[in-house]
């Protein structure tokens, strides 16, 4: 089954301050985090199932080379993103996220 990846704004959100934040470290590494995270996605997007499920339903992947994970939802043909937080964060962040979409 082919699913439609859905991105959040508020996980667009994210991606633009980590983003700004690699690329003030060191210019480039934005970039490379940007990459990263479009693996993760291309990956969730082939496999939406494959991580176990926790909080409502929530899943999440861990970004390679970053400390950094997607959490999703799988809604029949959709994969929506909710989050791309560091993989330190706690609950907190995605209890508020998916009360905006249940």
């Amino acid at each position: 089954m082919k699913y439609r990846v859905i991105i959040r704004p508020e996980a667009e959100d994210d991606l633009r301050e980590v983003f700004l934040w690699y690329e003030e470290k060191r210019k480039g590494l934005g970039y490379d985090f940007l990459l990263q995270v479009d693996a993760g996605i291309r990956f969730i997007a082939r496999n939406p199932n494959i991580h176990q499920t926790e909080y409502r339903g929530t899943r999440k992947h861990f970004t390679k080379r970053f400390p950094y994970k997607i959490i999703y939802i799988v809604e029949k043909d959709k994969i929506i993103i909710l989050a791309v937080a560091h993989g330190r964060r706690g609950p907190a962040l995605i209890k508020k996220r998916i009360k905006g979409i249940k």
